[in-house]
């Protein structure tokens, strides 16, 4: 999340700023991806929910120096501006070869993978949401992409299946982002279970989750990786464990995930800075794998 307080320390002292504290991590990878929960936009028109997330256009220039290479905008957040809004954010991100997944003009355009090459290894992202009704009313259903309107794509099992089925004619490794579960709480919730499991027993890989603004537990699952939520990581005005959060690293090959770690790191004024096990408010214990 690059708008709020984090926008403001990046329009006073430069883009470089969002991930200078783990830049030497990020550099060791060769491909960066995660969950922007913003909309890079001008406009001053929102939706009518009570949080709409706002960053700035300069906010691509961040990711770009952060280089990412992918991000999934399958998130209660991406049309906080509209579709306008939608894209203006893939625009700017495209001005800096950034992919997006999980939402665009239309139900095909949301469910198409992105296809990234490293190493001679072929990876498919895909990416879904699925989040309760807000206190506010707001219902992120609204926004499912249909083939005639914008939005989001939505984690139906069903379609999950089909999609990854798919998408793995075409990669070696599929990954799959999923935005769900209940905020602010570790439980993992059914759904959020039975839409990782039906992607990795449709041929994914690796499962990376978001929403719960809290680390969740990782799960090995016939032979692939869900990590059901890394929690915050650029995020501002939260307290306490939520600002305890992970750099997941996977290494992958054509038989799926070969091994994992993760690098923990701490969040202050918003901005992820590289921190120590021993200091990391019990990140150990948050992300320790689920008893079979």
């Amino acid at each position: 999340m690059l708008g709020r307080t984090v926008g403001d320390q990046m329009l006073a002292q430069g883009a470089g700023i969002v991930f200078a504290g783990v830049q030497s991590a990020l550099d060791s990878a060769d491909v960066r991806v995660g969950n922007l929960e913003c909309t890079l936009t001008d406009r001053s028109t929102s939706e009518h929910k009570t949080y709409t997330l706002q960053a700035p256009p300069e906010a691509a220039r961040a990711l770009s120096l952060g280089k990412f290479d992918v991000v999934s905008l399958a998130n209660n957040h991406a049309m906080d501006y509209g579709y306008v809004g939608l894209q203006d954010t893939q625009s700017y991100l495209s001005q800096y070869n950034i992919a997006t997944v999980g939402a665009g003009a239309n139900s095909a355009a949301a469910h198409m993978p992105v296809l990234l090459e490293r190493n001679g290894l072929r990876l498919a992202f895909l990416a879904y949401v699925d989040v309760p009704v807000e206190m506010d009313g707001f219902d992120a259903h609204d926004w499912i992409a249909t083939a005639s309107r914008p939005g989001i794509a939505w984690a139906d099992p069903a379609q999950i299946t089909s999609d990854v089925t798919a998408a793995k004619q075409k990669a070696d490794v599929v990954i799959v982002f999923l935005h769900g579960g209940w905020e602010n709480r570790t439980p993992i919730s059914p759904d959020q279970s039975a839409e990782a499991h039906a992607a990795i027993d449709a041929g994914a890989s690796l499962v990376i989750g978001a929403h719960s603004h809290l680390l969740q537990q990782t799960e090995m699952y016939h032979g692939g990786l869900i990590a059901y939520s890394l929690g915050n990581f650029v995020f501002d005005n939260y307290r306490g464990i939520s600002n305890a959060t992970i750099i997941l690293r996977v290494v992958l090959t054509r038989q799926g995930v070969h091994s994992y770690d993760y690098i923990p790191v701490l969040i202050e004024n918003g901005l992820p800075v590289l921190t120590s096990i021993d200091s990391a408010r019990g990140i150990e214990t948050l992300v320790a794998p689920l008893t079979p």
